[in-house]
């Protein structure tokens, strides 16, 4: 037992199992735990997603379309109609006006409970129906008082899962909360923590957001900047923040190989380059080759803006290794950006006679046979790849390095699986991680405690700026006539539309349609198209003929904001750009501005363009600095998400935004440091509160 827990009594909130509560058996038991409920005190952890008025009853005549609402009235008619499918209608008045409630879905115990003169009160979103204003499978109960009153709170809506209704769950949190007044909640800051808070207590907090007074402020609610949503979300974060500072402890007590590369196969790879290091790209060479002399495994992390040179960093890492005779691995998210790995590694390593293999999902049986064999036995010293390099089969002699590439794309389980490829020798494999998302120094102290972080934060000499241009979609025709210029010039372009299909909401030009609309527009243009809804190989085949000049004109997703180098492409238009986050807008320019041409970058938008929006395209047009970019994005709060949970490798937060509370971040730092040096006991608590027992939060070591 962790020695926190003997401050728990056997009745707390904390050791309660969640079958204790009435009414929950082992079928619910287990539906709930998807939600990660397993105690009573899990209850009280699952934060409403959002807030709806259900505090007044509205007249059924002054009822508007789309509005959400609260009605009451007596039952003129009930029926079972026919039309297209079976449904049930239910017609209601007031005096006012007349509503029907219709109904796909119901028994004959409900038809015969809304019998003629029967009041009820219902709460669903009003529309205009074939026969007037009516209200789809609203929520409804029989009144028997006409003054019986409405709710005093506002109605959470919580998370939803397969099997518990929004009723269940209110009502379970309900008898979670009632239980507080004898069993509490344990509060596992300290108080010299929470006196310089100036937030509520963890007590007042929970029942706050679960249930809001009537005059509290939605907006607020819905942007998470209560008081007590905040000191929920400062309590969430310092757990995550703690648990990879703890991690980080961990793994610098493994043994790992130290990698003295006698060989001086770094060195020999250094002099091999035909051009110079920038003295960002050797100041980083220095910290991860000081690393990987130590007898303790090397997590770190290089931040790199697009284009920085991460990759020759990582293969004089990778050459230590094989210096030392021993192996490395880099893992790459998609078969494209492998095997361009590929490419680049065997064109620098094979005139220095080192080996380098590809790993793939799709190779042909015989060659990744080959592949395998020759990884198992040591005869190739660096294996690129895919998430196909920690299946199970995937073996390696001696893997003293992995390599990830765009770490965001992976989980924290892959990282771990590869990772412990490398550890049948005893030793754990070094750790050398890459992203193309620069992140702002205070955020990255939180999402990466657990690595040491080192930033590229210069270009290359030679790497031609791009002139971004921002524009309304009304000028289309130009950017069509710019693109035809550009392509009989010789030259080749993207055209980034955010979704493959035609969405009347959005009104996102889909890019099946766009493909054809430019393909006709431009007869004499080879027009190709790619997005993520097509099978690897054909969005491969399709990628590698843009490259090869054979497509000039490449119609795509977002899918290729991680993509090939194609130094001859001088033109990037992106539709809809006022819909995306600035680190994504910033990704998909990094496309462009590869080779010795200028480029440009034009970002169309739909009209009205609000305050915000204008504001993150102003950025991009202004600044290709991605450190600038993200320190922007952090102070707009655009809903691109900077961090994502894919991004940080970190478990799904439940009421905390890294961007969002970016101001909390430096308290807690300094909590952090005073949780560690005097209640560390307090963690593993905090931690099963806020991330569960059985997240794989942990080891990537």
């Amino acid at each position: 037992m962790h020695p926190a827990s003997r401050s728990l009594t056997p009745g707390s909130l904390e050791q309660r199992p969640v079958t204790a509560l009435k009414g929950v058996g082992a079928a619910l038991a287990a539906r709930l735990e998807v939600l990660g409920v397993r105690q009573v005190q899990d209850l009280l952890f699952v934060l409403p997603a959002r807030y709806e008025d259900r505090t007044r009853v509205v007249p059924i005549g002054a009822l508007q379309a789309g509005s959400r609402a609260v009605v009451e009235g007596e039952v003129q008619l009930t029926e079972v109609v026919y039309r297209r499918r079976r449904q049930m209608l239910c017609r209601i008045a007031d005096g006012s006006g007349f509503l029907t409630l219709r109904f796909f879905y119901f028994t004959a115990a409900q038809q015969q409970g809304l019998a003629r003169g029967t009041r009820i009160r219902c709460f669903g979103e009003a529309r205009r129906g074939p026969l007037g204003m009516e209200m789809v499978h609203p929520e409804y109960r029989r009144v028997f008082d006409t003054q019986a009153p409405v709710e005093d709170r506002l109605t959470p809506i919580y998370p939803s899962t397969e099997g518990v209704q929004q009723g269940r769950l209110r009502m379970l949190i309900g008898q979670a909360l009632r239980e507080l007044d004898t069993a509490g909640v344990h509060e596992w800051l300290p108080p010299e923590i929470l006196q310089t808070l100036r937030l509520p207590s963890l007590r007042d907090a929970l029942e706050y957001v679960h249930r809001p007074p009537v005059d509290a402020e939605l907006e607020v609610l819905e942007a998470g900047a209560h008081p007590a949503q905040q000191r929920l979300a400062f309590e969430e974060i310092l757990t995550h923040h703690l648990v990879l500072r703890l991690i980080r402890q961990q793994v610098q007590t493994d043994p790992a190989w130290p990698l003295p590369d006698p060989g001086k196969r770094a060195e020999a790879f250094m002099a091999s380059l035909p051009f110079e290091l920038t003295e960002a790209q050797r100041r980083v060479f220095d910290e991860v080759d000081a690393d990987l002399q130590r007898d303790r495994p090397m997590v770190r992390l290089v931040q790199g803006d697009v284009g920085c040179g991460k990759t020759v960093v990582a293969a004089a890492a990778a050459a230590r290794a094989v210096g030392s005779g021993r192996q490395a691995a880099l893992m790459a998210p998609t078969e494209l950006l492998a095997d361009q790995h590929f490419r680049n590694l065997d064109s620098w390593f094979r005139p220095l006679g080192i080996t380098v293999a590809l790993l793939t999902g799709s190779q042909a049986a015989r060659t990744r046979r080959s592949a395998l064999e020759a990884a198992a036995s040591g005869e190739v010293q660096i294996v690129v790849g895919t998430h196909a390099l920690f299946q199970d089969e995937v073996a390696f002699h001696d893997l003293a390095l992995v390599i990830v590439d765009e770490q965001h794309r992976f989980g924290v389980q892959q990282r771990m699986q590869l990772t412990d490829k490398g550890r049948s020798t005893g030793r754990h494999p070094h750790q050398l991680i890459m992203t193309a998302t620069p992140i702002p120094r205070t955020l990255a102290m939180t999402a990466y405690a657990d690595l040491d972080v080192s930033v590229i934060d210069q270009l290359p000499p030679g790497r031609n700026p791009v002139r971004t241009v921002v524009a309304p979609a009304s000028r289309r025709d130009e950017v069509v006539a710019r693109i035809a210029a550009a392509c009989q010039a010789g030259r080749q372009a993207y055209w980034v539309c955010p979704l493959i299909e035609e969405s009347e909401e959005l009104r996102y030009q889909a890019a099946e349609e766009t493909a054809q609309v430019l393909a006709e527009a431009l007869p004499d243009i080879r027009v190709g198209l790619v997005h993520g809804r097509m099978p690897p190989r054909k969005k491969d085949e399709a990628m590698l003929a843009f490259k090869a000049g054979h497509i000039q004109l490449l119609v795509a997703t977002t899918v290729i904001e991680v993509g090939v180098d194609v130094p001859n492409a001088t033109v990037m238009v992106i539709e809809n750009a006022e819909r995306m986050g600035l680190a994504q807008l910033h990704q998909l320019r990094g496309r462009i501005g590869r080779g010795a041409h200028e480029s440009s970058c034009v970002l169309l938008y739909q009209h009205p363009l609000g305050q915000l929006s204008r504001a993150r395209l102003n950025t991009i047009r202004d600044t290709s600095d991605g450190f600038e970019i993200a320190q922007r994005d952090l102070e707009l709060r655009g809903p691109g998400e900077l961090l994502g949970t894919r991004q940080t490798g970190l478990a799904r937060m439940r009421v905390a935004d890294l961007s969002r509370d970016s101001g909390l971040l430096p308290r807690v730092h300094q909590a952090a440091e005073l949780m560690l040096a005097r209640y560390p006991d307090r963690i593993a608590p905090l931690a099963a509160r806020w991330i569960g027992a059985d997240e794989r939060y942990g080891r990537v070591g």
